[in-house]
């Protein structure tokens, strides 16, 4: 993953999405906007405890950072579940200004339509961008544990066969920066619940006292390997946010704390 300044805004942008200029794609950074501690500075995040016109003007910030018009993004209601939303330009501008008109309770987003930007918000849980350079069409994904055990990632690639007719051996896929597989502890319960949604692929190890490791990166790996996406199809950051607060918000480190975007856009 490479680090791009945009104005004062650093966008974190997969290599393997380089060769189609199409595609505008990547994760934000935590540096560049106006809200202050403990959200500084660039919280995109209207529903965490920051000053609403602090996170309009990081928002605003970033769409001119990016050359973009801020009534381009479609933010969802994020409930750690496995529910993907069919986005089409009509539905430009929702949950860019109030939370109350974003995506309903949804955790993935899929278009195939030009110059609408996808945008999933982080602290932590995994962000997954899909794209298939045939159709052209574009999936995000925020796939925190609970998001992984329901299978997120691959119900977004399976949405996007059925709605685009996708063929999964050709999608790209950029797995961004989040809690990392020697971060993130969990619970008997949840350690439990994803050997169960991943026999034998070793995303969980016993740490001892009863606490489990949860590597959530390679579980959205195996997901996308299982719906048919080339593993060479995919990129992982391995930035790890609760080892990077410099960079990255990390809820599970900083708590409160702001969100990270990560973002796709079909370009006209």
């Amino acid at each position: 993953m490479r680090e791009t300044q945009k104005q004062l805004i650093t966008l974190y942008e997969f290599g393997l999405f380089a060769p189609h200029p199409i595609l505008l794609a990547g994760c934000t950074g935590r540096d560049g906007g106006i809200s202050e501690s403990p959200y500084g500075t660039l919280n995109l995040g209207l529903h965490v405890e920051d000053k609403s016109e602090a996170v309009l003007e990081n928002r605003r910030r970033l769409a001119d950072a990016l050359a973009v018009e801020p009534a381009s993004f479609v933010i969802p209601r994020q409930i750690h579940q496995g529910r993907v939303t069919t986005i089409t330009s009509v539905d430009r501008g929702r949950g860019a200004k109030a939370a109350e008109d974003a995506i309903p309770d949804t955790d993935a987003l899929i278009t195939e339509d030009r110059d609408v930007m996808l945008a999933v918000m982080l602290a932590d849980c995994v962000p997954v961008i899909l794209f298939d350079p045939l159709t052209p069409a574009i999936g995000v994904a925020h796939a925190g544990w609970g998001g992984t055990v329901h299978h997120i990632v691959r119900n977004t690639v399976e949405a996007m066969r059925s709605t685009f007719g996708t063929d999964p051996k050709r999608l790209l896929a950029g797995i961004g920066p989040s809690i990392g597989p020697d971060s993130y502890e969990v619970g008997t319960d949840v350690a439990e619940h994803a050997e169960a949604e991943f026999p034998d692929a070793g995303v969980v190890r016993a740490k001892g006292d009863g606490k489990f490791l949860f590597d959530l990166w390679a579980g959205n790996q195996v997901d996308l390997v299982a719906a048919g996406v080339p593993a060479g199809n995919i990129e992982v950051a391995e930035i790890d946010t609760y080892q990077n607060v410099d960079r990255f918000f990390s809820d599970r480190r900083q708590r409160p704390t702001g969100r990270f975007f990560a973002v796709a856009m079909l370009r006209s």
